[in-house]
């Protein structure tokens, strides 16, 4: 009954969007984003509980010694290296292992934002949201600031992709979650889609857009103005979507084909396959067709997909990625949520041209987080913080 919940709720759009939506020709620009649930304590299994304490620096240390390492080579079209954004959960912080990842971050290897899990009230979840906001902001010179705002500004994406109770209590249980991340700074969200046959998928797909329903409702993201060329954004925090495909490949699992929700698990390696599909999507401004946004989402931290999200199988996918690009008429940019969003933002407000120029368009990094540039970097920039 819940996948045909789902179907039911999805395939329509989809349907629509493949009738009425062309696929990109000639020369185009890819904005790429991994939106990382970077949880350190994560287990396999629904329902497991943390990992202790000992395993989860021992998997961040890993991390901050092998991904300088594994992807300095790998640079978009203006050199900038290949990165993540990590999002962390805001209820599992721990200071140490924070601040050991925002220095990795500040040796130009990604930033980091804000993730949630919670089945709190109202008014616990704005204090947690206010309290990890800080705390990264003053502690560890994290996330970013609108100028004349001395409050800091955020990306987020909601534990279990269950945004504003969206999933009707499900994992969630804050009508008015989304009031409350505009009241505290959040200017993006990035959750969806999320998993496969999820509760809390919504039925708009595929796309860049201001919630058109008062954000103090549940689930005011199921509607929505999508975002336009020229049409400045009024509405905070935006909805990123990442892509939602059907590919009917028959070397699946199933035989018949997989649902490709821009994921990239221990199951699902990042192919060029892949590309072509987020590629049709066409997540794009209206009237910017030739800026293609891929928001691709993953659980670095998780076991289960570690291996193909920090070693050879994301390695051998950018090489491909980098080598056929100009064979492919793609222009690639490499690029964090705070800068996609960013770039959006210039978009919106009718800005051409490069996107690559627009990574710091409205929101700026604050002192101490500012990013070098890393066109001529080295492996042994990054280190433990």
């Amino acid at each position: 009954m819940r996948r045909l919940k789902y179907v039911a709720k999805c395939l329509p759009t989809y349907a629509w969007q493949r009738l009425t939506r062309p696929t990109p020709a000639g020369k185009i620009h890819l904005v790429i984003a991994i939106a990382d649930h970077f949880e350190p304590s994560s287990l396999p299994g629904e329902g497991a509980e943390f990992a202790p304490r000992g395993v989860q620096q021992q998997r961040l240390d890993a991390w901050c010694e092998e991904y300088p390492r594994n992807f300095d080579a790998f640079r978009d079209h203006e050199g900038r290296a290949f990165t993540h954004t990590y999002f962390y959960p805001a209820e599992q912080y721990d200071r140490e292992l924070v601040d050991q990842l925002a220095g990795h971050c500040h040796a130009g290897w990604g930033e980091i934002e804000i993730h949630l899990h919670h089945e709190a009230a109202a008014e616990s979840t704005r204090q947690q949201l206010i309290s990890f906001r800080d705390a990264l902001a003053h502690q560890h010179g994290c996330l970013s600031y609108e100028e004349g705002n001395p409050t800091p500004r955020y990306a987020f994406v909601h534990g279990n992709f269950a945004l504003a109770n969206c999933a009707d209590g499900y994992a969630c249980g804050v009508d008015n979650e989304m009031q409350i991340l505009a009241e505290t700074g959040c200017y993006v969200d990035m959750t969806y889609p999320t998993a496969a046959f999820h509760p809390a998928q919504i039925a708009k797909l595929n796309s860049l857009y201001e919630c058109a329903l008062p954000l103090d409702q549940p689930a005011p993201q199921r509607h929505g103005r999508n975002l336009q060329a020229g049409r400045p954004v009024t509405v905070l925090p935006f909805i990123v979507q990442g892509p939602w495909m059907l590919d009917f490949d028959r070397n699946s699992r199933s035989g018949i084909g997989r649902l490709d929700n821009g994921a990239l698990t221990g199951r699902n390696a990042p192919t060029l396959r892949r590309l072509s599909l987020w590629k049709k999507a066409a997540v794009a401004v209206a009237g910017r067709p030739d800026w293609l946004f891929i928001k691709l989402h993953t659980h670095g931290m998780d076991p289960v997909d570690n291996e193909n999200v920090l070693r050879a199988p994301m390695q051998q996918f950018l090489a491909a990625l980098i080598d056929g690009a100009a064979e492919r008429k793609e222009i690639l940019h490499f690029v964090s949520a705070r800068e996609m969003a960013n770039i959006l933002l210039a978009a919106c407000d009718g800005r051409d041209g490069n996107p690559g120029d627009y990574r710091d368009y409205r929101y700026k990094l604050g002192q101490g987080g500012v990013r070098p540039n890393l066109a001529a970097a080295t492996p042994s920039l990054a280190v433990k913080g």
